[in-house]
């Protein structure tokens, strides 16, 4: 017990054996009965990535499966290539669950409440994006015209209002670039610069900014931005409010992982410019959203492939892929899985395949198989990746409110080192607010969220392998105890903290000249890549269009 833990059980004690309490004695015993959960904290991948960078030797497997594909890992790349395989009438693959199902798009459950671990929304599809559409479309989440250019969307999956709002001055406002009249003439000046470049095209014809990034135009003249950072075009183009360069800050950090000092330019544009989905029942710049974030995309692609595989064939296999080998006819495939943890040898087997998608993060696949020969060297072309909590409180009621917009189902803080929380019942279609909840809180571990080591990746990533769960609560809880203050551990009674090392890539500049990571994308033998790292940009169309590709590759 520490000391804090102590004088507060102390106090308890002296104070249950007075008799009479007033009501002021009575306020402060209710202030002392206030207690924070311990957090349950998840390392998704962590200890399996260690083991596989530390072993200098496996023994040999205990069994062997054949299978004419095999996908190594099932976030959303993996995932969306099985989709694609299922839906061309290929029935003879195997996918690999990795160290978590889903990825990067995993999510967990407080009983009945389902709530994300990783992403939590999707724009709709611009015109570009014709994969998500026809996936959409097949999962039943677009319910009309999913080429139209303003398709119908299930009601269900679009987010509803108040859909975000921004504390601001002790306030809440609506939207999330900031209310500030020295400001909006910048900030409209801004807005509209944005919209124009969502129409702005280069001399090949491609639209100057795409999702995905591969449709983007090739111009030297758009392309040229990616040699600066997002703050310097900012400040060259006469951008100078600080509400500005705050919100700039924040949608880098929230794409990327890193504010506008670190991202690139081009990307930074990107992250406004390359979105320009419409329905036709409901308003431009709506997103999709289920309470659990981008896992219920998992769930309807997953039940998908089910229905379509003959006679329940399985096609999923717990473990990962430890050791990648071409053979004279086909790929050999290694696997691990611990299912009683790391602490103990894993169980081996062997996967013989035709060919491999490799749908895992760059950094794993450079311990799995040697890139070099594919023309990616890991000292000179693995990306910046930043490391983020993703935490969920399981809430008793609805914690009271500051003056302002309602609860929304994003809700940010300005100035606050997080990005602000998301409501897991938001999208529950009742006249009552329900009698629980799941608030889930957004923190990238960089410099401007108080990280250690001044944010430094690699430092982070050490402090998180075994970071004191009071810690990892510190920086989880950040902008609910900004907004709530101490009142909000009257309702919250449990805590998931998941730490990941490696969330996300960020796009620094320079970054869409990479040759390694060009040479993997155009990789066309045995072996494919499917993963988000191709793009640079770690959101779900980017990992979807990969993994379609690579699936459309072998089915021809």
């Amino acid at each position: 017990m520490d000391r804090r833990r102590f004088l507060i059980a102390a106090a308890g004690t002296a104070l249950a054996g007075c008799s009479r309490i007033g009501d002021e004695a009575d306020s402060f015993l209710r202030g002392l009965a206030l207690r924070e959960p311990t957090p349950v904290v998840l390392r998704p991948g962590m200890a399996e990535g260690h083991a596989l960078r530390d072993q200098r030797g496996w023994p040999e497997p205990g069994g062997e499966l054949r299978t004419d594909v095999a996908i190594l890992g099932s976030g959303p790349g993996g995932l969306s290539a099985a989709w694609q395989l299922s839906r061309a009438g290929h029935r003879d693959f195997i996918m690999l669950d990795g160290p978590e199902f889903g990825g990067n798009a995993a999510g967990g459950q407080f009983g009945e409440i389902g709530f994300p671990r990783g992403a939590h929304y999707l724009p709709l599809p611009s015109a570009q994006s014709t994969h998500v559409r026809e996936m959409l479309a097949d999962v039943g989440v677009i319910e009309r015209d999913p080429f139209d250019a303003r398709p119908r969307f299930d009601e269900h999956a679009l987010v509803h209002a108040p859909d975000e709002r921004l504390f601001f001055d002790g306030k809440w406002q609506d939207g999330l670039l900031p209310d500030h009249d020295d400001h909006d003439a910048q900030h409209t000046r801004f807005l509209t610069r944005m919209d124009a470049l969502r129409h702005a095209t280069g001399s090949d014809g491609r639209k100057a900014f795409a999702i995905p990034i591969a449709e983007s135009s090739r111009d030297p003249a758009w392309t040229a931005l990616d040699r600066q950072t997002f703050r310097q075009w900012l400040k060259a183009e006469g951008f100078t409010a600080p509400t500005l360069h705050w919100y700039a800050d924040y949608c880098c950090r929230d794409d990327y992982g890193a504010g506008a000092d670190a991202v690139s330019a081009w990307a930074g544009l990107h992250y406004f410019a390359s979105r320009g989905g419409h329905a036709s029942n409901a308003a431009d710049g709506a997103v999709l959203t289920w309470p659990d974030g981008l896992h219920g995309m998992v769930t309807r692609l997953t039940s998908k492939i089910d229905a379509r595989m003959n006679a329940g064939q399985p096609w999923r296999r717990a473990g990962m892929a430890v050791r990648i080998d071409e053979t004279s006819d086909g790929v050999s495939v290694l696997c691990a899985h611990w299912p009683d943890g790391v602490t103990r040898p894993p169980a081996l087997f062997r996967i013989r395949a035709r060919r491999v998608i490799c749908a895992m993060p760059l950094h794993v696949a450079a311990h799995v198989l040697p890139l070099k020969p594919l023309g990616f060297d890991p000292a000179q072309h693995l990306q910046y990746h930043a490391p983020w909590l993703v935490s969920s409180f399981h809430l008793r009621g609805f914690p009271q409110e500051a003056a302002g917009v309602p609860l929304a189902w994003d809700n940010v803080v300005h100035g606050s080192r997080g990005l602000g929380y998301v409501v897991a019942t938001h999208q529950w279609i009742r006249q009552a607010r329900p009698a629980h909840t799941a608030f889930t809180a957004y923190c990238p571990l960089d410099a401007e969220s108080g990280a250690p080591a001044g944010g430094s990746p690699d430092a982070v990533r050490r402090w998180l392998a075994d970071a004191d769960p009071a810690a990892l609560m510190d920086l989880a809880v950040s902008d609910l105890r900004a907004v709530y203050g101490r009142e909000f551990w009257r309702h919250a009674d449990a805590v998931e903290i998941t730490a990941r090392g490696h969330a996300m890539a960020t796009p620094v500049p320079g970054f869409l000249g990479n040759a390694g990571i060009r040479a993997l994308r155009e990789t066309d033998g045995r072996i494919l890549f499917a993963h988000a790292d191709l793009s640079g940009l770690s959101v779900f169309e980017e990992a979807a269009w990969w993994g379609t590709r690579a699936a459309l590759r072998i089915v021809g």
